[in-house]
């Protein structure tokens, strides 16, 4: 998925189309502000950005979204019709992995696109295997978990909970599914071991960093989620 911020309304629609007749899934803000609730939602695979933006410039939005853990590695392409090399150096050094001066043909914005995608995959496939919600972090090829950049110690039920809730952020787990899935079992009689590894898991992230337990959100009825919005509930 590829989001695009532009406010004019045809160069946004006209290049949105160009990217989806390449097969390109795209979808276009006119600012900043649904650009950042959608970005909540879902984070996308590449973003298109252009400096001139009204109330929130596209500058202010990268720097914003090289701050965020979620949206750190997220590759970002400048548009924009600052053609000039300070533009484009404050551009780069801000943290914008390519940038591409109005006018541009339809033909160069996909090629860079997939070029972009391409490098991305690259070095998805040789991370290792970094998963973040807010201040906190799992490594699964070190096996290992942070919070607020503090390393946690986890038991091996913890560690695997807490995989398990941040590898389908936003989805409500039943008990049941918990200890399937994170103890092997099917045994539904008691799954208070699933409440009790949660609040050693809360205590653990709240230690290392304050605030980080309310992540793990308890869903009335159901059971919990890992919500990167800790005001979800």
């Amino acid at each position: 998925m590829i989001y695009y911020v532009e406010d004019e309304t045809n160069i946004r629609e006209l290049a949105i189309y160009a990217l989806k007749q390449a097969g390109l899934e795209t979808k276009g803000f006119p600012s900043a502000e649904p650009f950042f609730e959608a970005c909540h939602e879902k984070v996308p695979d590449l973003i298109l950005l252009d400096i001139m933006l009204p109330r929130i410039d596209g500058l202010t939005i990268l720097r914003r979204l090289r701050e965020e853990p979620r949206t750190a590695d997220v590759p970002i392409m400048m548009l924009t019709a600052k053609g000039s090399e300070i533009d484009k150096v404050t551009g780069l050094d801000a943290g914008a992995d390519d940038y591409l001066p109005k006018p541009f043909g339809m033909m160069e914005l996909i090629s860079r696109c997939n070029a972009l995608l391409r490098r991305s995959h690259r070095t998805t496939q040789k991370s290792t295997d970094r998963i973040t919600c807010g201040p906190i972090s799992i490594d699964l090829s070190a096996h290992e978990a942070y919070a607020g950049g503090v390393k946690l110690e986890l038991t091996l039920k913890e560690f695997g909970l807490l995989r398990k809730l941040m590898e389908d952020q936003g989805r409500a787990f039943s008990r049941s599914q918990l200890l399937r899935d994170v103890w092997d079992t099917d045994f539904m009689g008691e799954t208070r071991t699933v409440d009790t590894h949660v609040l050693t898991l809360r205590k653990k992230l709240n230690d290392a960093c304050d605030g980080a337990g309310e992540y793990i959100q308890t869903v009335r009825g159901v059971g919990y989620r890992m919500h990167p919005d800790t005001q979800g509930n």
